[in-house]
C-alpha cells in the first residue's frame, strides 16, 4: 500500500463567495480571505460541459473514443468534417498526448501517415470525479473513456464547514498518491444542494455547508482545474455522454431527455438538444411534489415520503427490522422483501407507486422524448419497477411512453462523478490539456 502524502487538515479561514455589484458584473472580487489561496486568480474553477460539443477537436475525440482505433478518413466520414480539417485536428491531439496512432493496424500497402489509425491514448491519464453524498461521498478514478478504474467511499465530512472540506481535500489527496503511473488532468464534484458551478461554491443545508468554497479548496489541494455540478444534472450528463444511446451525427439530433432520481434525495434534470438544462441560479426542486401514503409517513411531500430514511423509519415502526442496531438498515428491509416478508414487500410496493405517479405527473408537464430513471430508489430493488411502470400508466394522461432504467445501475453516483471530471475534456479536449498543464506548473 502506497503510504499517503501527508495533508494537514487544519480549518483553513472561511473564504467569501465573490461579490457583484454595477460595472464589475463580471469580474470576481476576491475578500482578503481568500489570500489563503493565492493560485485561485489562475486557471482553477471552469464551469462544467455537460453537452455533446460539436467543435472540430472535438468530434475527432469523440469518433476515437467511440470508434477507435479508426482511421482519419473514417472519422471524416463519421463527423463530416473535411479530411483537412480531421488531419489538422488529429495531429493537435496527437501532440497533446491524449490520441496515438496504431502503426501495427495500418491496412497492408497503404502508404502514407493518413492512413495509420488513431485511437485514445489512455493509460498515461486520469481524471478524478468526487461525489458529496448526504451520507457518503465517493472518489473514483475515471479513464478518459469514462470507465472507472477504482473507486473508495467514506463518511461525508461532518461538523464544521471548513473542517470538513479540509478533510475532503485530504482525502483526495492521499487517493491521488496512489496513482504513479497515471498523470491525473482534473477534478469533477458532484453534489447535492445550490451549486455555482461558475465560482465553485456551494449551499448544501443537510450538511450546514453555506458558501462553501468547494472548488478553490479543491484545486489548491491537489493543483488540478476543478468543475463543479448538481449531482442530478451531473447524472443526467453521463447518460447523455456515457450511456451509449447518441454518438456521432445522432447526439446533433434535437432531443429531450428527462431524468428523475431518487435515493435519500429527490431530483430531476432535463437534457435538450444535447445538453443538460443548469439554469444559473441551480436546479429545481421536486422534493415538495405531492404524495400521499400513509405507510411511508403521510408527509404529503415528494421527498419526505420516498426517501431512504422515510422507508426505514416506517420498517422500523412495523418491526420489519429493529429499531436499532446492525441489522436496522435499508438493505436489511430489501432482504426481507426478497425472503417473502409481505409488510415488507408491501412497504416498497408503495415506494414504487409514489415514484411512479411523481414520473407521471413530470412527464406530463415537460413531455421529453426519452424518460429516465436512476439512484438507488429505482435500481436497488428492481422488483419494483413494474409498480413504477404501473403507477406511472394510471397517473399519465399523455400516450403510453416507456421508462428507462439509468445505464450506470447503483454506479450512477460514480459515473455523475466522472463525466463532471471529463466534461471539459470531451468539449475541447486541446484548450482542456493546455488548461491541465498550465494549472499544474502553477502549482509546482
Amino acid at each position: 500500500m502506497t503510504t499517503a502524502t501527508a495533508v494537514s487538515t487544519a480549518p483553513a479561514a472561511p473564504l467569501r463567495r465573490p461579490t457583484r455589484a454595477g460595472a464589475a458584473h463580471n469580474k470576481r472580487v476576491l475578500t482578503p480571505a481568500s489570500a489563503r489561496y493565492p493560485q485561485s486568480r489562475l486557471l482553477h474553477i471552469v464551469a462544467p460541459s455537460l453537452k455533446v460539443a460539436d467543435a472540430a477537436a472535438a468530434s475527432v475525440f469523440s469518433a476515437a473514443r467511440t470508434r477507435g482505433p479508426i482511421a482519419r478518413d473514417a472519422i471524416a466520414q463519421h463527423t463530416q468534417l473535411s479530411i483537412a480539417t480531421v488531419n489538422r485536428q488529429v495531429t493537435a491531439l496527437l501532440e497533446a498526448g491524449i490520441l496515438r496512432e496504431r502503426a501495427d493496424l495500418a491496412v497492408s500497402g497503404a502508404i502514407g501517415r493518413p492512413r495509420v489509425p488513431v485511437e485514445v491514448n489512455h493509460e498515461p491519464f486520469l481524471t478524478l470525479g468526487i461525489h458529496i453524498g448526504a451520507r457518503t461521498t465517493s472518489i473514483v478514478a475515471t479513464d478518459l473513456f469514462g470507465r472507472t478504474l477504482d473507486v473508495v467511499e467514506t463518511p461525508t465530512p461532518s461538523g464544521a464547514q471548513a473542517a470538513a472540506l479540509a478533510t475532503l481535500a485530504a482525502s483526495a489527496r492521499r487517493y491521488l498518491s496512489r496513482w504513479h503511473r497515471r498523470r491525473p488532468l482534473w477534478v469533477g464534484v458532484a453534489s447535492g444542494g445550490v451549486v455555482d458551478s461558475t465560482t465553485g461554491y456551494l449551499d448544501h443545508p443537510r450538511l450546514g455547508w453555506h458558501d462553501a468554497p468547494v472548488g478553490p479548496v479543491l484545486a489548491e489541494a491537489l493543483g488540478l482545474p476543478v468543475s463543479l455540478a448538481s449531482h442530478v444534472d451531473a447524472m443526467a450528463g453521463a447518460e447523455l455522454l456515457l450511456g451509449g444511446r447518441r454518438t456521432g451525427a445522432d447526439a446533433g439530433q434535437a432531443r429531450t431527455s428527462l431524468y428523475v432520481y431518487a435515493r435519500e434525495t429527490v431530483g430531476y434534470a432535463l437534457s435538450i438538444d444535447g445538453r443538460v438544462h443548469s439554469p444559473a441560479s441551480g436546479p429545481g426542486t421536486i422534493a415538495g411534489l405531492p404524495a400521499q401514503s400513509e405507510l411511508l409517513g403521510g408527509t404529503g411531500q415528494l421527498e419526505s415520503t420516498v426517501s431512504d430514511e422515510a422507508v426505514l423509519t416506517a420498517a422500523r415502526k412495523l418491526r420489519i427490522v429493529p429499531a436499532e442496531g446492525a441489522a436496522s438498515t435499508l438493505p436489511a428491509v430489501l432482504r426481507a422483501a426478497r425472503a417473502g416478508n409481505a409488510q415488507a414487500a408491501e412497504l416498497l410496493a408503495d415506494r414504487a407507486r409514489v415514484l411512479g405517479e411523481a414520473v407521471a405527473l413530470l412527464r406530463d408537464m415537460l413531455n421529453p422524448d426519452d424518460l429516465i430513471v436512476g439512484g438507488q430508489a429505482f435500481t436497488e430493488y428492481p422488483e419494483g419497477m413494474a409498480a413504477v411502470e404501473s403507477a406511472f400508466a394510471r397517473r399519465s394522461v399523455l400516450a403510453a411512453r416507456d421508462i428507462r432504467v439509468t445505464a450506470f445501475g447503483n454506479r450512477v453516483q460514480e459515473a455523475g462523478a466522472g463525466i463532471v471530471s471529463l466534461g471539459g475534456l470531451y468539449a475541447d479536449p486541446i484548450g482542456a490539456m493546455r488548461r491541465a498543464q498550465t494549472r499544474r506548473s502553477a502549482a509546482v
